[in-house]
This record gives structure tokens, C-alpha cells and sequence, in this order.
């Protein structure tokens, strides 16, 4: 049952006829409150127990005037009588003090009555300090997780059948959901903030001319040097009639055709000769005259000034302003698609491997009892951390809720959750107050006769 109900400092509005009695106590019991159908029902025991405690009480009432009245006539009678007025003692003694509670008895303002509306604020700050205090303690936090192991129980799930697929589900949301609050044009900026300051801001020539240096001292680039000799002996070779044509283009015009002819033969042989000579000798002088030139650019560009500044222009012209941004936009716009593309396909490489991964470590952490203490160690520390630190901002929460809570619906709150139980005490008080009437008329009786 749901039942709405005007704030606490109005008045509820009238029933109208035929209004269930149930909605009209719900009503009256949780103002404010849009009641669930749990909480209905507890405000429906609530009613019930309030009920038979009264009962109980108008019960002795009656037993109380009817032995009373023929006690004279039937002595036996004094006993009930006794009882009965035990038990109203003690129905009206409890009733008192369970309403003393939660409001003023009969609305009479007798000091000390009404605990829980007037004394809200320090009973949330009460149970603040009893939370943080007992609850929320590094020890007792630590304590409970290593007996928890909560790295088995999630290595168990992660290796079981659709924990990897759930983790790998609710990182593509993830993904998909910072890609949308995230801004293209801020995330461009940082990386282009980055590419300035970690690519351009630092100077080219020294650490090119380390790696460089290490790259001929190892002879690394001999691959190169044959690669650019066999490609230099293939172009000279398959271009005789632009070697020869070469020579006759610039000899002199008093030349017969036919010596120009001989010429650029005699200087075409002569180059593929060279040519192949660099090729077939790994010690050529040629060969020799690079590794001495590379060696001395390396030198040049970790400690020449001049050389450092032309390394310096270079990058200048390469990267300058819009290639940088262009640079930027295009690393962004790649790596978006390129992570999109792989979250939405669940067959694609990075989401196979990503759930191989998260299953391979949900199988050590069930196997592995060295990881997994590790695992529930970091947990614990972590937990330990945040208690530590934040214990009292975490308590905080229970004490300012309560205050923020109106006084007289904060009383029907808990009345309501603890209210049934508390009926049993007036119902209890009845009881042993007959018992223990009886047992003093009893007791008086036998011993003054």
C-alpha cells in the first residue's frame, strides 16, 4: 500500500467517508513518507501490537473493577483483584515510558518525555561517533576483508563462466561513456600540450646524434650502405645510354660524334666498375669514407652548435604549428575509432584478449595463493587508507542526515521500524506486573494474616 501524506508541518487533510482505518494510521504514523508496501505492512503490526497491549490493559481494567467490587463476597477474589492491579501498574508504567520515546504522553510536556524529538540532533551525532568508532576502524575494516578473501572469490568469478565476458561488457561502457564526455578539441589540446613539450620543447640534435652513434658503432647501418651500393650498381648497369649520353651532352662541340661514343663507353665501364667494386669489398675506402662521415655527423650533432641549430631548423620546418595540430588531430581520431570499433565488436583482438587477460588472472588468483595474498593485502591497505582518512567524513553522513531530518517524522521513522517490538514490552510489563501484584498481596498476606 502506498499512501501519500502533506509534510510534517501540516496537517494531514480529512478522510473522506469510507477511507480504509489502515491508511488514515499509516498516514498519521509516517507523515511525510509515500509509504512502501514493506513499510505498510510494519505500520499494520505496529497498530496490531498497540492494539493488544491495550487490550491487555483494558482487560485487567475490567478483572480490576470486577474483584474489587466482589471481593467481600468472594475473598478468593482479592488475589485477581491483586493481580489486576499489578498488571495495570505495570501496562501503564511501560506505556508511559515507550511513548516517553517518541512524544509527549497524552501531549502533556513532562520533562524528559519526547527523547527522540528532542534530543535528534545528539543522538545522530551519537551514533556518528558510535559508527566511526566501532565500525569504521582500521583494524576491524582489515580484519573482516582478510577473512572475506575477496581475491579468491573475485578470481573465482572472473575465471568462471561470463565473468570475463562482464567485465569486458562493462568496460566498453565504460569506454563508450568517457569517449562521449570527453571533448575532442580538449583532448586534441593536451595531446598536442604533450607533443610541444616532450617533442619539440627538448632539442633534436643530441639525442639523435647518441642514437645515431650507437647505431654506426654497432654497424648497424652497413645494411643500408649495401642496400643504396646494389641499388647504385642496378641503376648504372640498366643505364648506359644516360651514362654515355652524360659525356657526349657535355663534351666539347669540335668532338666527332664517334670519340664522344668511345668516351661515354670507356666512362661507363669505368663507373660500373667502381661501382661494383664498393659492392664486392666490405673494406673499399669508399665504404670507409661513410662510416668516418656518419661517425662525425653523430659527433657533430651531440656537440656542434652549428649543427645542433640546422638539426633545430629542420624540425622547425617539419613539425611547425598546423602539422602539430594536424598531428594531434589525426592521434586522436585514430585512436577514438580505433578503440570504438574494438569495444562494439565483440570478436575483435582487443576484446579477445582483453577477456583472455581478465580470465588468466582470475585463474592465478585462484591458483596462485602468493598473488592472491598480495591482492588482499593491497585491498586491505586501501581500505585501511580510506577509513583512515576519510572515517569521519564517512560518519558525518549518518549525523548530518538525521539533522537535516524533521524532529517529529525522524520519532515516527523509527517508531515505525522498532515500534512492534516495543509494544511487546508494554505487553511484558502487564504480565509481570500481575505476577508480581499477586505475589506481593501473596507475600503481605501471609505474613500480617
Amino acid at each position: 500500500m502506498q499512501v501519500n501524506s502533506e509534510p510534517t508541518t501540516r496537517q494531514s487533510p480529512p478522510q473522506p467517508p469510507g477511507t480504509d482505518p489502515l491508511t488514515a494510521k499509516t498516514r498519521a504514523a509516517v507523515v511525510g513518507q509515500q509509504l512502501s508496501a514493506g513499510d505498510a505492512e510494519k505500520a499494520a503490526a505496529l497498530r496490531k501490537m498497540k492494539l493488544v497491549a491495550l487490550g491487555l490493559l483494558i482487560a485487567m481494567a475490567l478483572i480490576f473493577v470486577f474483584a474489587f467490587a466482589l471481593q467481600k463476597e468472594y475473598p478468593w477474589l482479592q488475589y485477581v483483584r491483586a493481580a489486576a492491579e499489578g498488571g495495570m501498574v505495570g501496562a501503564l508504567a511501560d506505556w508511559f515510558a515507550v511513548t516517553a520515546l517518541f512524544k509527549y504522553p497524552m501531549g502533556i510536556k513532562i520533562p524528559h518525555t519526547a527523547i527522540i524529538p528532542r534530543r535528534k540532533d545528539q543522538i545522530g551525532a551519537s551514533l556518528g561517533e558510535f559508527v566511526e568508532t566501532n565500525f569504521l576502524s582500521e583494524q576491524v575494516v582489515q580484519e573482516k576483508l582478510a577473512s572475506v578473501n575477496i581475491a579468491g572469490k573475485a578470481g573465482a568469478w572472473l575465471s568462471g563462466p561470463g565473468g570475463a565476458e562482464r567485465v569486458a561488457k562493462e568496460g566498453a561502457a565504460v569506454i563508450r561513456g568517457a569517449f562521449k564526455v570527453l571533448n575532442d578539441d580538449d583532448v586534441q589540446a593536451v595531446i598536442e600540450s604533450m607533443v610541444r613539450k616532450h617533442l619539440l620543447t627538448p632539442p633534436w640534435g643530441p639525442p639523435v646524434g647518441r642514437l645515431a652513434a650507437r647505431i654506426f658503432a654497432d654497424g648497424h647501418h652497413h645494411t643500408l650502405v649495401d642496400l643504396l651500393v646494389d641499388r647504385t650498381v642496378d641503376w648504372v648497369r640498366d643505364n648506359h645510354d644516360t651514362v654515355s649520353g652524360l659525356v657526349s651532352d657535355r663534351s666539347p662541340q669540335w668532338v666527332p660524334h664517334f670519340v664522344d661514343g668511345l668516351v661515354g663507353d670507356k666512362v661507363y665501364l669505368e663507373i660500373l666498375k667502381f661501382t661494383k667494386a664498393v659492392q664486392t669489398d666490405p673494406q673499399h675506402q669508399v665504404r670507409q669514407s661513410i662510416d668516418t662521415y656518419l661517425t662525425s655527423l653523430a659527433e657533430d650533432l651531440q656537440h656542434d652548435p652549428v649543427m645542433i641549430a640546422r638539426a633545430e631548423g629542420i624540425k622547425a620546418q617539419v613539425l611547425g604549428d598546423p602539422e602539430v595540430r594536424e598531428l594531434a588531430s589525426r592521434t586522436w581520431g585514430t585512436i577514438k575509432a580505433a578503440l570504438l570499433g574494438a569495444v562494439d565488436d565483440p570478436h575483435s583482438e582487443l576484446t579477445v584478449k582483453f577477456k583472455a587477460a581478465v580470465h588468466d588472472f582470475g585463474t592465478r588468483l585462484v591458483v596462485d595463493p602468493e598473488l592472491a595474498g598480495k591482492v588482499n593485502a593491497w585491498i586491505g591497505d586501501a581500505a585501511g587508507y580510506l577509513v583512515r582518512t576519510y572515517r569521519s567524513d564517512i560518519a558525518g553522513v549518518i549525523t548530518d542526515t538525521v539533522a537535516r531530518w524533521d524532529a517529529e517524522e525522524t520519532s515516527q521513522k523509527i517508531e515505525l521500524q522498532v515500534g512492534k517490538d516495543l509494544q511487546f514490552i508494554r505487553i511484558n510489563g502487564t504480565v509481570v506486573g500481575s505476577l508480581a501484584g499477586l505475589a506481593i498481596f501473596s507475600a503481605a498476606h501471609l505474613v500480617f494474616g
